[in-house]
């Protein structure tokens, strides 16, 4: 890098963080026109765009992630010289931003997020949920948290668990009709067991959301699979053992191939693998040291 461009990288940061040339002026206190020229002598010093400039905002492109995870990585280093000059202790800081599933966001994130941001004050978790396989650069997202078989190819990470399905109604009802998988959701494996196990004249309705088939299966409409974590927890609900054998699928925490190494990165899906891990019976279905079933 050459000499003296630290500072424009740093409205790179903020574009990247923000998400539009708007939003880093008034993070950096300067105006719209001073953005767009420090961005574009970073860019021009360094020989390669950064940036897709979309309708929609600015989107790093993707082979250009471990720059603005570097220069996070530079910020943070800097604040921790900081910090050890004050005598403090280093500690996470920053803003990660963490996409998942509705079922994840709705019912397990928040405790985790609280408290990953409790020991770490300066540590700033952004939540986005999303129930479509996304492309974490033009979400913005760093890290995912992904029930599924296998990661696609533009994904790297571990392993934190399995989240079981099983089939839940009402409590005061006696369901015999079915609510279907729409949408994101025909692609999981209980989609494809509900298709061959259900006739089709004995289904009601369906969704694409696990949240809203919850709701529908708690009104009286019908038997809905769903992840145990979000049936088990519901006192309006029971859950059907003999409906269908408890399903899992593998939970995994992971990052964008380009920032699978960043220290950062790794350091928090390692917390949050862990945090995972210790809910591992409520995530799984199974009472806490059942072995797995096939």
């Amino acid at each position: 890098m050459h000499k003296g461009n630290w500072d424009d990288l740093r409205f790179v940061l903020a574009v990247a963080e923000g998400g539009s040339v708007s939003a880093a002026a008034r993070t950096l206190g300067v105006n719209h026109a001073t953005v767009l020229r420090r961005v574009s002598a970073f860019e021009e010093a360094q020989g390669v765009p950064i940036f897709d400039r979309t309708a929609l905002g600015y989107v790093v492109l993707p082979d250009r992630l471990r720059v603005i995870e570097a220069a996070r990585e530079a910020a943070l280093a800097i604040d921790t010289v900081s910090r050890m000059m004050r005598g403090a202790e280093a500690q996470f800081t920053g803003t990660v931003r963490i996409t998942s599933t509705d079922t994840f966001c709705h019912t397990v994130l928040p405790g985790i997020v609280a408290e990953l941001t409790a020991r770490s004050k300066d540590l700033s978790i952004e939540i986005l949920s999303a129930n479509n396989h996304v492309d974490l650069g033009r979400l913005g997202a760093d890290i995912t948290i992904r029930p599924a078989m296998i990661l696609p190819d533009d994904l790297r990470g571990e392993t934190a668990g399995e989240l079981g399905f099983a089939v839940y109604a009402a409590r005061d009802g006696h369901a015999t009709t079915w609510l279907a998988l729409r949408g994101a959701l025909t692609r999981a494996t209980v989609s494809q067991w509900l298709e061959t196990n259900v006739a089709g004249r004995d289904i009601v309705g369906g969704s694409d959301s696990f949240i809203v088939l919850r709701e529908l299966a708690a009104a009286g409409m019908g038997r809905a699979i769903m992840p145990c974590c979000l049936g088990d927890s519901d006192p309006r609900l029971q859950r059907l053992p003999d409906a269908m054998p408890l399903t899992s699928v593998p939970i995994w925490v992971a990052s964008h191939a380009e920032l699978e190494a960043a220290p950062r990165l790794r350091a928090i899906r390692a917390k949050l693998t862990s945090a995972l891990q210790v809910r591992s019976a409520a995530l799984s279905g199974r009472p806490q040291g059942e072995d797995r079933r096939t």
